[in-house]
């Protein structure tokens, strides 16, 4: 069986459809799995598996976030081997960036 770690820069409709089938109300802390990698850095991912394949998933405020907006009709049959971080439009707002887009703006202001 082949082994495969999948950063959300790599995460496909087709491996986030198996997460949210998977974890229809989220993961928890009970669902991660943690290792150290290489460069003895902590990684956390979640698993999900296919006839062929088991993949860990990185966990990030992204996934959790694409996860919850997940629908499957927003993807095209030719989508689905494409990774999510290609396909600006199929990814949720960061209200984080948008925090710090209106910051900037206030201390141009101030200027």
């Amino acid at each position: 069986m082949r082994r495969v770690i999948v950063d959300f820069k790599k995460l496909t409709p087709e491996i986030l459809a198996l997460l949210v089938d998977k974890y229809p109300y989220g993961y928890d802390d009970d669902h991660i799995i943690s290792f150290k990698n290489a460069k003895n850095e902590l990684i956390e991912c979640v698993e999900v598996r296919t006839a062929d394949t088991i993949y860990l998933v990185k966990v990030s405020k992204k996934l959790e976030n694409t996860m919850e907006n997940y629908d499957v009709d927003d993807y095209d049959d030719d989508d689905l081997n494409e990774p999510i971080s290609e396909m600006p439009s199929k990814l949720p707002e960061d209200d984080d960036d948008e925090m710090i887009d209106e910051a900037s703006e206030e201390e141009e202001d101030e200027d």
